[in-house]
């Protein structure tokens, strides 16, 4: 009964703005999410190797209650200068808490590892995450590409490109949610080697190729099959450096722990999109935001259709960004519509 929203981007939800910087010899990218507004912050890791920036300010505990945007990159530990980036283009604009006369901006930020993807990565002393971060701010549009662009261009996934993703749902009562996730996992998002997604049940026409499931199922769907257990990135039988790392979204009214439940239930939809998730090997993580500008508070009927809504949704945005990653010099996987 979920119906996506205008655009089917997390810029359904009112108040936000997505800008991607891309590099394309690196193999490798930044996407920010920035809030008109300051937004209601929360987080949830459940990966077993995260990298971050500014994420324990986002506990319900805490006193910070709002953020104003937040930062997706590759680049792995590099790329958490990409933030700073970030910051320094809305210190420019006048953006930030003020603290004793002195504009911060607050920029919470992720990585995800794809440092061997076949891109050149000898930028010399510094790396070049932070001008990556600083160009995305200043190109943030309501209107983005999905697949090989921002943080999802040097993405990878068990034998195929990832790429950054994105999809809404808008609910009967007027809320809408948003998703956006650099797909970058260990895991396989589609059944086995088919082209048939994992998060099938869920999509929404056909957003990433109406397929369904196959029938009958292979008989090897349940095999685990992982990125770097293969032989084109450098594979030696042991899991590598992984993450798929996003953003859930929401123009509802919602407290600081809401927000935080918000992000612990769309990692459901990384479970419904990857096989296997959540490995030692991933980073996995979800920021979640509310602006607050439908003025909708939700009853207790409504939070359990709300919760659900947030892991279909991405799932959604997961598999959309595989299905619409594009071919480059240098890839050592394959597309998803090359099978």
């Amino acid at each position: 009964m979920f119906r996506t929203g205008l655009r089917n981007l997390i810029t359904d939800v009112a108040g936000l703005r997505v800008g991607n910087a891309s590099a394309a010899r690196l193999k490798s990218g930044v996407t920010t999410v920035l809030c008109d507004e300051p937004a209601v912050g929360g987080v949830q890791i459940l990966g077993g190797a995260p990298g971050t920036r500014e994420t324990d300010l986002l506990e319900p505990h805490n006193s910070i209650e709002a953020v104003h945007a937040v930062v997706l990159s590759g680049g792995s530990a590099f790329g958490l200068d990409a933030a700073s980036g970030v910051q320094a283009a809305l210190r420019e604009k006048g953006i930030g808490v003020d603290v004793g006369g002195f504009r911060v901006p607050i920029v919470p930020a992720a990585i995800l590892f794809d440092l061997r993807n076949g891109g050149d990565k000898d930028w010399g002393r510094y790396p070049p995450y932070r001008d990556l971060g600083y160009e995305a701010a200043q190109n943030a549009i309501t209107d983005f590409p999905l697949g090989t662009v921002g943080a999802g261009t040097g993405a990878l996934s068990s034998g195929l490109k990832g790429g950054l993703g994105s999809a809404s749902t808008v609910l009967d009562n007027g809320v809408t949610i948003g998703a956006l996730a650099a797909a970058n996992p260990t895991g396989s998002v589609t059944i086995a080697r088919t082209r048939y997604f994992w998060a099938a049940p869920f999509e929404i026409g056909d957003e990433f190729g109406g397929l369904g499931y196959p029938s009958p199922m292979p008989d090897d769907a349940r095999r685990i099959l992982l990125k770097y257990r293969d032989r084109r990135v450098g594979g030696t039988g042991e899991a590598g450096g992984n993450t798929t790392i996003a953003v859930i979204a929401t123009d509802a009214v919602l407290t600081k722990a809401a927000a935080k439940r918000l992000a612990i239930s769309a990692h459901d939809g990384f479970v419904r999109a990857i096989w296997p998730v959540h490995t030692p090997a991933d980073g996995d993580l979800v920021f979640a935001l509310a602006t607050g500008k439908s003025g909708i508070e939700l009853g207790a009927d409504e939070a359990v259709d709300f919760f659900a809504a947030a892991g279909a949704t991405m799932a959604r945005a997961i598999s959309r960004g595989i299905h619409a990653a594009t071919p480059a010099d240098g890839d050592l996987f394959p597309v998803w519509s090359s099978r």
